[in-house]
C-alpha cells in the first residue's frame, strides 16, 4: 500500500479543513481529487506529501507514519514524492535549467548540488524532461520571462526528473491549453506501469479520461471514491451543490 490515511484531519484555527478521511491507494493507481475551490482538496495533497502534519489520526505513505518520522527519515520518504503545488514553487530569477535541475537536488552530495547551482548543464535527464513538456528549447532561457502555461510545464518538467514512486499534483494542468492538458496528464498519470498518482482537478471529464479512481471531497469530507467509471452526473451533482 502506498497511502494509507486513518481518521485523518487537519485543523486551521477554529476551522476543519479536513476531517475524518479514511483511505488507501495502492501502487499504480491513478487517484482524481474532485471537489470546489475550498473543500480540502490542497490540504489532502499536503498531508500525504508531509508538508503539513495531521492535527489527528495516522497519515502512512510507503509503509512509513509520517508523524513518527524524524526530520532525515521524513526528507527520505519526500525524495520519492514528486510534488507539484499550486504555486509551482519556481525561483523566476534563475534559468529554466536550474529549476529542473532542483528536483534531483535532494539526491545529489553536497559537491554535486553546489556545482549544479553555480555552473549548471544541460545532462541527458535534464534535457529529457524538458523535451518531454516541449520545452527544449528554454533551457536558458530567465524562468521569469516564460508564460504562465509554460511556468506549469517547467514544474513538471523538474518532477520527472526525479522519477518520483508517488505524484502528488495540485492543479498542475490549471494554466494549460487542451492540447497540453492531454499530454501533461498522459505524463503524469501514466508515465511509468507501477508510478502512483494523485492529482486534483476541477475538470471531471479529465478524471474519466486520465484516472481510474475519483475521490470526493466537501468542506473536507470524502462524500465519493469510486472508479471513473462510474463517475456519473449523479455524484458530481452532489459533489458541487451549493450549501
Amino acid at each position: 500500500m502506498v497511502i494509507r490515511l486513518n481518521g485523518v484531519g487537519r485543523v486551521f484555527g477554529s476551522a476543519a479543513a479536513v476531517a475524518g478521511v479514511d483511505l488507501s491507494i495502492s501502487a499504480g493507481e491513478r487517484v482524481a481529487v474532485l471537489g470546489a475551490s475550498g473543500a480540502g482538496k490542497t490540504t489532502l495533497l499536503s498531508l500525504i506529501n508531509g508538508s503539513l502534519s495531521a492535527t489527528s489520526g495516522i497519515v502512512e505513505v510507503f509503509g512509513s507514519d509520517l508523524a513518527s518520522l524524524r526530520p532525515a527519515h521524513l526528507r527520505a520518504v519526500q525524495r520519492r514524492i514528486g510534488t507539484i503545488s499550486q504555486r509551482l514553487d519556481l525561483v523566476d530569477q534563475v534559468r529554466v535549467l536550474h529549476n529542473v535541475n532542483a528536483g534531483r537536488l535532494a539526491q545529489w552530495g553536497t559537491a554535486k548540488a553546489l556545482l549544479a547551482l553555480a555552473w549548471p548543464r544541460p545532462d541527458a535527464t535534464a534535457m529529457d524532461a524538458l523535451d518531454r513538456v516541449g520545452l527544449s528549447w528554454a533551457v536558458h532561457e530567465r524562468t521569469e520571462r516564460l508564460s504562465g502555461g509554460e511556468r506549469q510545464r517547467v514544474a513538471i518538467a523538474r518532477m520527472l526528473t526525479q522519477s518520483p514512486e508517488l505524484v502528488v499534483a495540485d492543479e498542475p494542468v490549471s494554466s494549460l491549453d487542451p492540447a497540453r492538458t492531454a499530454a501533461m496528464l498522459r505524463l503524469l498519470c501514466a508515465s511509468a506501469p507501477t508510478a502512483t498518482a494523485m492529482v486534483s482537478l476541477h475538470q471531471p471529464q479529465l478524471a474519466r479520461e486520465y484516472c481510474t479512481r475519483a475521490i470526493g471531497l466537501q468542506n473536507g469530507r470524502v462524500i465519493f471514491d469510486l472508479p471513473t467509471t462510474q463517475l456519473d452526473d449523479a455524484a458530481l451533482d452532489e459533489l458541487y451543490a451549493l450549501t
